[in-house]
Formats: C-alpha cells, structure tokens, sequence
C-alpha cells in the first residue's frame, strides 16, 4: 500500500501561482505512475496531470503550459517520495479539489488517494 498526504492548497487571485505536495510512503519502490486529479463541485473527478517511471508526463488540454507535475527522486532513498504540481496562471475554473494519486504493485493495479487539498482561485 502506498499512503499519500498532499499540501500546498489555498486560495489565490487568477493570474497567480500555487505549488501542490504530496508525499509518499509505504511501498514507493513499487510505485509506477503518480498523477494529479481535480474534482469541482457537480464535476467529476478529472485527470489534471501525470508522470510515470522514467519521467514520461502527460497534461489535460485545459492545463498543459500552465502546469507543471514533476516528482522528486532525491528522495527516493528515504521513507518519503514527493511529487509536486507547479500551477501557473492559475484561472477561476482551476478551483477544485485536488488529489494526489499512485499506482503501484505488479502492472501498477494498485491504487491508492489522497485525501485531497482545496484550490480556489478568485476573480
């Protein structure tokens, strides 16, 4: 199992920047794939961005150049893994609650949630 904790919300003017946290802990050595979702309110939750193993990322349309997800292997030989979300020209409609997700285990079938961290960006 992999628990995720993230940090880092707040409340901000559009136009402005946040950075999300997450960290990690538990099995991370067997983590493939992180990602960053959004859920508003009477939305479904939606893929904001994701990394897997090596690096690879990839961004929903509505982000991408504004977005940033990357993860930090210096901490890969301690207890805890970070994985970041730089947010830039952050817009009202980038309000959310937004959650830190992991898989991991054989084929990455694994899964596991944060508990999620509010953003809301103001007008």
């Amino acid at each position: 199992q992999v628990h995720l904790v993230e940090s880092g919300g707040g409340l901000v003017q559009a136009g402005g920047s946040l950075r999300l946290s997450c960290a990690a802990s538990g099995t991370i050595y067997s983590i493939s794939a992180m990602a960053w979702y959004r859920q508003a309110p009477g939305n479904q939750r939606e893929l904001v961005a994701r990394i897997i193993r090596g690096g690879t990322t990839n961004y929903s349309d509505s982000v991408k150049g504004r977005f940033t997800i990357s993860r930090d292997h210096a901490a890969r030989d301690h207890a805890d893994n970070m994985l970041y979300l730089q947010m830039n020209n952050l817009k009202p409609e980038d309000t959310a609650i937004y959650y830190c997700q992991a898989n991991y285990g054989l084929g990455g079938q694994g899964s596991d949630w944060g508990q999620g961290t509010q953003v809301t960006v103001s007008s």
